[in-house]
């Protein structure tokens, strides 16, 4: 199944312009996964890889993230037969891989930090003021994000670049939307802090 996802098709393999694949909604592509249908695969692919590979990118490495972008897949072909529709495709989506994410990250926990994650870590011998002042507004709001608590930090994601409602991020993290919203008004809090305190 995998090396359907990933292999290139060609303009045969597709259907015409208006074909049904390409115009169904994600629910209809589901059902028809769901019935071993390997195009509707190919067609909810296509569509949902790049933000579901930009969640994961957030929680883990680049390598670990493609590793999971096909689990996640793999686990819709699996599974679409029991897709209930209480929430959007692509928050059922994002529910997978966010625990695909959490799972992996568990499993690595005694691993040892990566470039990436050396990188967030604030360095006690800098002074963060006279650091933060050198860099731009934009870095500054990048630097304050990564000093954010993992759930502030998991809720700004969601809300900002995956522009997921308050409901779809409950969802996802399978917490309240009063939660949501909580963790949203002390995130945006923090964050207004942060950088106010680096001007």
């Amino acid at each position: 199944m995998l090396k359907v996802l990933n292999r290139p098709c060609s303009a045969a393999a597709l259907p015409a312009p208006g074909a049904a694949a390409v115009t169904s909604s994600d629910e209809t592509l589901v059902d028809r996964i769901a019935r071993g249908d390997k195009l509707a695969m190919q067609t909810l692919f296509a569509r949902h890889r790049t933000p579901v590979y930009r969640w994961l990118r957030r929680m883990v490495d680049e390598t670990l993230a493609e590793d999971l972008l096909s689990e996640v897949f793999l686990d819709v072909w699996r599974q679409a037969g029991r897709f209930e529709g209480r929430s959007s495709v692509s928050t059922w989506l994002m529910s997978i891989a966010r625990f695909k994410a959490l799972s992996a990250r568990r499993r690595r926990i005694d691993s040892e930090l990566d470039e990436r994650t050396e990188a967030t870590v604030a360095d006690p011998a800098d002074d963060p003021e006279a650091a933060l002042q050198k860099k731009d507004r934009g870095e500054q709001l990048r630097q304050a994000l990564t000093q954010l608590s993992p759930e502030h930090r998991e809720i700004i994601d969601l809300v900002y670049y995956h522009e997921q409602s308050v409901d779809e991020c409950a969802e996802i993290l399978g917490i309240p939307a009063a939660t949501v919203k909580t963790r949203m008004f002390y995130a945006r809090k923090r964050l207004a802090e942060m950088v106010e305190g680096c001007q």
